[in-house]
């Protein structure tokens, strides 16, 4: 039972620490949200129209459906693996755009730049795969809290990329990317010896369950505190250098010395414990003990192969022509199948595909309003867009345990406000980009943190890394129709041209249309998630008696 012990406390060290360091690469894989901070650059450079600005930026959403292979390989290749190709792919698609952006290469045929952006997007999937399948896995029991918590961070990653530009380097597009290709690259490097799946029976008990959500909650409180600190930063106006290197020191402090405490932690009370527990009598009976149950278990093990043995041909006739239900592991091919899938698939791609359509364009509706500097504006999307995920985790989860809860009922929610940003925004009264980007990024946070756990409730855990990848289809679609299509012909159609090629709007009515029917559009996902809360609410309260009774 010694080493028993022994074995479980490393086990939950290594899982602890795996979860530090998917934190860190959650914070630097929203890498693909930041086109806004040098779209006008590359706009410039190449004397785009803002059609195909719009449709380099599908481009690199466009990336992020090659996320199935991600998804297959989840089930066949080990996570260091799916990190290491995320991180060569994010480094080659980054590093080729700081080249034409610093312009130490002429810019390149507008093809090639759109893999290069596709293979950048391509590569926040084997990224987020690898975190999200990991350490699903690993929690089974606190799956809305991770997912805020992670999915809080991927958020908060705009604007610590978009705020240590600033700080550090002015601004500069060409650094800022040089950033998005060097950063990441290094932090996977660091999570490939870390993050591991943990077995199941490390936190089947009461306490240790209770220590989980007790760490959790810590977590939370440090993803909070990094984004007040951001948000702080963001809105106290212009920093010397002097003050700029120290809010960047102090960041580096918070998101890599902050959560090490729960490992150090870790390793500090089962060092205690080992230490109290360390007599021979004890040794010798928990030996003792250890070889009777060895002895029945091997008994009992025997005696449970051969009662499968006489049922295997029952299973055989009849376990192939079963369908899985709600809840139970699903197959790809099983859960397209059903109708909640359809249901799920569509309201994602009424919110995130609508908020999406936002952030890839906040520069031109910026400049369109009359806004010199946009950077504030994509830094208030990703600060308030945490918000909405790691509240929405924590919140659905105790109303899960509590009342059973279905997790669609937030998704609905979120439609609501979204729909309302969309309309501020319509307006165009002063402030209302504020506004907007604030609304926007909660609903939008809230959307990804709660359809992570939703996927794995409804279809299981068994084959979630191709279910949650066909789910994020949705991104690069929806970019695509909201961003590609309606914002930037609607855009091109109120727009004059300027020389060089391109072309500019100025004035409220440059995105008032799209505005309106992206509020449609929420109202649409409202009626889907309203429909999923109802399909959902027996399986909702089967979780909850599973997760008293655990």
């Amino acid at each position: 039972m010694h080493e028993s012990s022994s074995s479980s406390s490393s086990s939950s060290l290594g899982k602890w620490l795996g979860f530090v360091t998917a934190i860190w690469v959650q914070a630097i894989s929203g890498n693909n949200y930041t086109f806004s901070n040098y779209s006008a650059a590359l706009k410039s450079l190449m004397s785009l129209t803002q059609l195909q600005l719009n449709n380099l930026s599908v481009a690199k959403d466009v990336g992020k459906a090659f996320g199935v292979l991600a998804g297959m390989a989840s089930d066949r290749l080990t996570t260091p693996v799916i990190l290491l190709i995320g991180s060569l792919e994010g480094f080659i698609g980054y590093v080729v755009q700081w080249l034409v952006v610093s312009q130490r290469i002429h810019p390149l045929p507008y093809w090639q730049m759109c893999i290069f952006l596709a293979l950048g997007g391509n590569s926040t999937t084997w990224m987020n795969t690898a975190i999200l399948v990991t350490c699903m896995r690993n929690f089974r029991k606190n799956r809305g809290p991770v997912s805020g918590i992670l999915k809080g961070f991927v958020g908060l990653s705009t604007a610590i990329f978009t705020d240590v530009c600033s700080a550090l380097f002015a601004d500069s597009p060409s650094k800022f990317l040089l950033m998005l290709a060097v950063v990441p690259a290094v932090v996977c490097l660091t999570a490939v010896f870390f993050l591991r799946e943990v077995p199941e029976s490390v936190t089947n008990t009461a306490a240790q369950q209770e220590e989980e959500s007790k760490y959790l909650n810590f977590f939370n409180i440090v993803a909070v505190v990094v984004a007040l600190y951001l948000l702080i930063y963001d809105l106290s106006g212009k920093h010397s250098h002097l003050l700029s290197l120290l809010f960047a020191s102090g960041l580096l402090v918070l998101l890599v010395v902050s959560p090490l405490s729960i490992p150090l932690y870790s390793i500090f009370k089962n060092s205690n414990s080992r230490n109290n527990n360390n007599n021979v009598e004890t040794r010798i009976q928990e030996e003792e003990t250890q070889t009777v149950e060895t002895e029945m278990k091997e008994k009992s093990v025997l005696v449970v192969e051969e009662e499968k043995d006489l049922e295997t041909d029952k299973v055989v006739e009849t376990d192939y022509k079963k369908k899985p239900s709600l809840g139970e592991d699903h197959t790809i091919l099983e859960a397209v199948q059903t109708l909640d899938f359809w249901i799920l698939f569509l309201s994602f791609l009424c919110g995130v595909g609508t908020g999406l359509a936002v952030m890839n364009n906040l520069g031109q509706m910026g400049l369109a309003l009359g806004h010199a500097d946009v950077s504030i504006f994509v830094s208030l999307t990703s600060i308030f867009g945490f918000f909405g995920r790691i509240g929405s985790g924590t919140i659905s989860e105790y109303f899960l345990k509590n009342h059973a809860t279905p997790r669609p009922l937030w998704n609905a929610a979120s439609q609501i406000p979204m729909s309302l940003g969309y309309v501020v925004l319509a307006i165009a009264l002063p402030g209302s980009l504020y506004v907007g980007s604030i609304v926007v990024g909660i609903c939008y946070g809230v959307r990804l943190a709660i359809t992570v756990p939703t996927a794995s409730e409804l279809f299981g855990l068994k084959y979630y890394g191709l279910i949650y990848n066909i789910l994020i289809l949705n991104l690069p679609l929806g970019s695509f129709l909201f961003s590609g299509l309606l914002a930037g012909f609607l855009y091109d159609a109120q727009a004059t041209k300027t020389k060089g090629g391109g072309n500019t709007c100025v004035g409220a009515h440059c995105y008032r249309q799209v505005f309106v029917v992206m509020a449609l559009s929420c109202v649409v996902g409202l009626a889907l998630d309203v429909v999923l809360v109802f399909r959902t609410k027996k399986l909702y309260k089967k979780i909850q008696t599973g997760k008293k009774s655990g």
